[in-house]
């Protein structure tokens, strides 16, 4: 008797959104395809097309970037505009950062700076709020990256609250999450950014070049923990509970 081949259907790929040429997902895409997810990289700031439904996929990604989800540009408000499709379809979504706050803005919230000027630019306390904790363990200390903060949704959850900027997470219906802070970062990818964006570490509240590279050796074990169970979450790896009002 031959042997009948055994077809397995292929894991549907995850929907990467970066925003400038060089941006890599970084420890987010190395961690989905280390758990089996194909990556479907796109970069609408550079004329990529953004999919008309995410039937095809088995979520999406949006990652952060140096313009805000306030600005004018075509493909930032096309882009809002588009996070309608995750939500209408009921598909696995995670923002981080810009990603977090164009969510944010798309569920009618909004998103600006403090009115002291003060920054997230450096190693911050996190702190878990109740639904935050009935969902998973969270870490201390995160790293931040930016210059504003998003209002939180009407409806959406709190999960993660900050001292400087109070929104750090929320998850919106049963399979949107939202993260201000960025856990994908590899050590090369933190030193670019150091490199890079030592003029903003003069702004209040933004800590020295030096202090995100030794808070790296302190707390990232913890957030790279996290965020692999996190990604588990998010996209269906485990079961997310229920989370009560």
């Amino acid at each position: 008797m031959e042997n009948c081949p055994v077809t397995i259907e292929p894991t549907r790929p995850i929907l990467v959104i970066l925003h400038q040429e060089r941006s890599t997902p970084g420890r987010v895409g190395q961690m989905l395809v280390e758990k089996g997810f194909r990556l479907d990289i796109r970069r609408p700031a550079l004329g990529d097309k953004l999919p008309e439904t995410l039937a095809a996929h088995s979520g999406a990604v949006v990652f952060g970037g140096p313009m805000s989800a306030n600005d004018n540009e075509n493909y930032v408000r096309r882009e809002i505009d588009w996070l309608s499709i995750p939500l209408k379809e009921s598909r696995p979504y995670l923002g981080i950062c810009l990603g977090a706050q164009m969510l944010a803005r798309q569920l009618g919230g909004k998103v600006q700076s403090n009115s002291d000027g003060s920054v997230e630019i450096g190693w911050y306390p996190l702190h878990a709020t109740e639904h935050g904790r009935l969902l998973m363990k969270w870490p201390s200390m995160v790293y931040q990256f930016h210059r504003e903060g998003f209002e939180l949704p009407h409806g959406a959850e709190l999960l993660a609250s900050g001292d400087l900027y109070p929104n750090q997470a929320f998850r919106y219906g049963e399979k949107a999450y939202a993260v201000q802070f960025h856990a994908e970062l590899t050590r090369a990818m933190m030193q670019r950014w150091v490199v890079h964006g030592a003029s903003r570490f003069s702004l209040p509240q933004a800590q020295a070049g030096h202090l995100h590279l030794e808070g790296r050796m302190l707390h990232d074990r913890a957030l790279k923990v996290w965020l692999s169970e996190f990604l588990d979450i998010v996209f269906e790896r485990v079961p997310a509970k229920t989370l009560q009002g």
